[in-house]
């Protein structure tokens, strides 16, 4: 089932499963959002709950139990509760059950709400602790946009553009962080998109570098800009060999290190939230 939202610029659509975002046109039909073809990438915009990247191994140990989550955990493949809808804002709600439970032991309730201002989508994310003990989790976005936009232009037309000409760059191992840093210089603050620049998987940055960042043509106006203010770690991705979507991902969380010692509560960039406590966080797009 899908949940549409429509402003004077931009129409929005939300798929229950998963809450995740699925389509954001303008009023000329420019669709943003890549539309998850299945010989490429099946998804769109997959929301990244209770863990963002893996565990080490696919599980981890806390306090005697074994949390057993594949990579991103399982809120993306789980059909969420619409609890409350306008014509510009949809709210959806997880809560842990039996069967989340039996994989990640902690008790839940996790709330994701859309809220479209003209041409500027925001997405809050909230998560609350109905039990009795510590809720440990990360939360993270993974929205994939179209590149390029238009139909005369291609991917290597197009650059991403920061608020810093340098970047400190964490390398992946096997889709876990190693140990090893690079420094990402740019030119008038651009990184021009390339095939090549993905080979070695996501770009990933650690430490509070990116709070603004825009997906943009040397040869049209469209764009996407990010805002995400205060979220201290960001992965920008596409498939290996793709040149027709790149991700942007915010991320209050972070795949684990390949020196893991697969104790959850130790996990880079997990949260720890007490009983009756909630957590929030937002960020926002702008699609022009």
């Amino acid at each position: 089932m899908n949940t549409e939202l429509n402003s004077s610029h931009l129409k929005v659509i939300i798929n229950q499963k998963g809450a995740e975002l699925s389509s954001v046109t303008d009023k000329n039909n420019i669709e943003f959002i890549w539309q998850a073809d299945k010989e490429v990438w099946p998804r769109h915009a997959p929301v990244l709950f209770p863990i963002v990247g893996k565990l080490k191994g696919d599980q981890a140990f806390y306090e005697g139990k074994t949390c057993k989550l594949s990579q991103h955990g399982f809120a993306r493949d789980m059909d969420f509760e619409l609890i409350s809808s306008s014509s510009n804002s949809a709210t959806f709600q997880l809560a842990s059950s039996a069967e989340t439970i039996n994989k990640y032991p902690f008790e839940f309730v996790f709330e994701i709400t859309y809220q479209l201002n003209e041409s500027e989508l925001i997405t809050t994310y909230k998560v609350k602790n109905p039990g009795s003990a510590p809720l440990l989790f990360s939360v993270g976005a993974h929205p994939g946009f179209n590149c390029p936009l238009n139909k005369d232009e291609t991917f290597e037309d197009y650059f991403l553009e920061f608020e810093t000409n340098t970047l400190s760059q964490t390398l992946l191992q096997d889709g876990l962080l190693s140990e090893n840093i690079s420094t990402l210089n740019l030119e008038n603050n651009q990184l021009p998109l390339s095939v090549a620049l993905f080979d070695k998987d996501a770009l990933v940055f650690e430490n509070d570098q990116i709070n603004k960042i825009s997906l943009r043509s040397k040869k049209s106006k469209h764009s996407v800009t990010m805002t995400c203010q205060g979220w201290p770690y960001f992965g920008i991705w596409t498939k290996k060999g793709n040149n027709r979507f790149v991700c942007l991902e915010p991320w209050q969380g972070i795949t684990d290190g390949i020196n893991s010692m697969h104790q959850f509560s130790d996990k880079k960039g997990i949260l720890h939230l007490d009983a009756g406590k909630e957590y929030s966080c937002a960020f926002s797009c702008t699609f022009c």
